[in-house]
């Protein structure tokens, strides 16, 4: 794939690792990058394009996708926490809207942008996705498993859109040093660094990308057999 001289439109672009990713794009030679948010007026960057957008809103994707009609790179990134859901604890309201954006929101996006991509060579998309598509936690069981929802729609969408020569990526990485995750103080990867190797995989024609050692070892360790927990 081809980034020097391509036009990208990168999903919750104004912070964190859409932001990143952004930056990356134009640092690779894209000669436009729209940074699709909901709220233009919070995109700093003057060498971007602002496009409302909501991946929520099937209108929202749909104006999105008839003003970036140039694209040939979809990175679709926005993504919410579902905070105040954890297991046994609190109304599933922040689960659900994980699963509005993350999900349902990503694929919007792919089905908006398919028939660009096509239209334009074929191109790529990239799915950001996580750790926690494979191994959730207590604390974020709404978060993950909208992630392991959104592995399963990249896998599909992989297979959907091959004949049509479009790369669908797929990357993961456990906590980046984003908004997102301030929560805690677990080691955290650079915003910067999953953006770079995004860029690697995408000029490779690479599938996949595990951002971290962490997520390369869960990955590897889906294979084995479960194990039940510690006694507390």
């Amino acid at each position: 794939m081809e980034i020097k001289g391509s036009a990208a439109l990168v999903t919750g672009a104004n912070r964190g690792i859409g932001r990143a990713f952004a930056r990356a794009l134009v640092d690779h030679g894209a000669k436009k990058v729209y940074a699709g948010v909901r709220d233009p007026g919070g995109v700093r960057d003057s060498d971007v394009v602002p496009v409302r957008l909501d991946v929520t809103d099937e209108r929202s994707v749909a104006a999105a996708a008839a003003i970036a009609g140039d694209v040939s790179i979809v990175i679709n990134n926005a993504g919410v926490g579902g905070a105040g859901t954890t297991l046994m604890e609190g109304t599933f309201e922040g689960a659900r809207q994980a699963m509005e954006v993350n999900y349902f929101g990503t694929w919007a996006v792919a089905r908006a942008f398919a028939p660009i991509l096509a239209r334009n060579g074929g191109g790529a998309l990239v799915n950001m996705l996580s750790l926690a598509s494979w191994s959730s936690r207590p604390e974020l069981p709404g978060y993950a498993a909208s992630k392991a929802a959104q592995w399963s729609l990249t896998d599909a969408l992989r297979k959907g859109l091959s004949g049509q020569g479009t790369l669908v990526v797929g990357v993961h990485a456990g906590f980046v040093d984003t908004d997102l995750s301030a929560w805690t103080d677990a080691p955290k990867i650079d915003a910067a660094t999953v953006a770079e190797l995004t860029m690697d995989a995408l000029i490779r024609d690479q599938l996949e990308v595990l951002a971290d050692e962490r997520t390369r070892e869960i990955k590897a360790a889906l294979s084995k057999p479960v194990e039940a927990p510690p006694e507390p």
